[in-house]
């Protein structure tokens, strides 16, 4: 089994450095993925209440056999649920279908900033660590100005910012200020989803130059830049190669190249997009 080193987060705990990412599973194929992908080693599922597959979540984390206190399981707030008791009730749903006590890690989906409900929200969340319902607060889609409002409103800063990451959005500005307040950087789409990324002939010639897949060599580039990627995948052999980014590094040259790319957004811009 693939051994996968972990970051320590700005609260003391810990989280792995790849995860399995179950958008948009249902409920039947996340259990399954989820079963499979902890016994291939993975350690950190994660999972939304806008997915609707957190039932199943639970019951592949239940079906696994490995340890409750092994894994790092991730749920999200929906847009829909903000406000500080929508938020204590939106997260008791979500522990209900997930069938946890705890949930290790709670982040806010979007920020939704024309609704500006998010610091009562974030104020929930505190709340709900300070009473061990949840193990670690983050946020998802969050600028650099949405984190500085949280801090300066509770003195609580996220422990993650979940963003479109990929080579095709570096976020070089946006990890940077992550890595100075202490925030890890997590990385959706972490393959580019819906794009031609993993049939550039760069992207390839690195990967001929390691004796790895494409995909591998993006997870990587992940990886090296302190991004925790969560690549989403139901087949068994992508799961395990996704995970089997650990025994090869990239030089400066094959990090450079990887990004050498235009830069546009696959997702919605946190400024102005609204999930409910």
């Amino acid at each position: 089994m693939i051994s996968i080193p972990t970051h320590t987060l700005n609260d003391g705990t810990t989280i792995p450095a790849l995860g399995l990412g179950t958008w948009p599973m249902d409920d039947t194929q996340a259990e399954q993925a989820v079963r499979g992908a902890l016994e291939a080693g993975y350690r950190l599922v994660d999972t939304a209440t806008n997915y609707r597959n957190e039932t199943g979540v639970g019951r592949g984390l239940a079906g696994s056999g490995v340890p409750r206190e092994e894994i790092v399981v991730t749920t999200k707030l929906p847009g829909r649920h903000h406000g500080y008791e929508e938020t204590l009730a939106s997260f008791e749903e979500s522990r209900t279908r997930l069938g946890l006590d705890q949930v290790d890690l709670y982040l806010i989906h979007w920020p939704l900033p024309r609704v500006d409900k998010y610091v009562d929200s974030w104020k929930a969340m505190i709340r709900l660590r300070e009473e061990g319902l949840v193990r670690s607060i983050g946020v998802s889609n969050f600028t650099a100005e949405h984190i500085e409002r949280l801090e300066k409103e509770t003195g609580v800063l996220p422990a993650v910012n979940q963003i479109e990451l990929h080579p095709f959005l570096p976020q070089d500005e946006l990890r940077s200020f992550h890595a100075g307040k202490g925030v890890v950087t997590e990385s959706w789409s972490p393959l580019g989803r819906g794009t031609a990324l993993l049939d550039d002939p760069a992207v390839v010639a690195v990967a001929e130059a390691h004796g790895v897949t494409p995909g591998q060599v993006v997870l990587r580039w992940h990886v090296q830049l302190g991004a925790i990627p969560i690549p989403k995948s139901a087949d068994p052999e992508r799961q395990r190669r996704n995970l089997d980014v650990f025994g090869f590094e990239l030089d400066a040259a094959q990090m450079a190249a990887i990004a050498d790319r235009t830069h546009r957004r696959i997702g919605g811009d946190p400024e102005t997009h609204e999930e409910f």
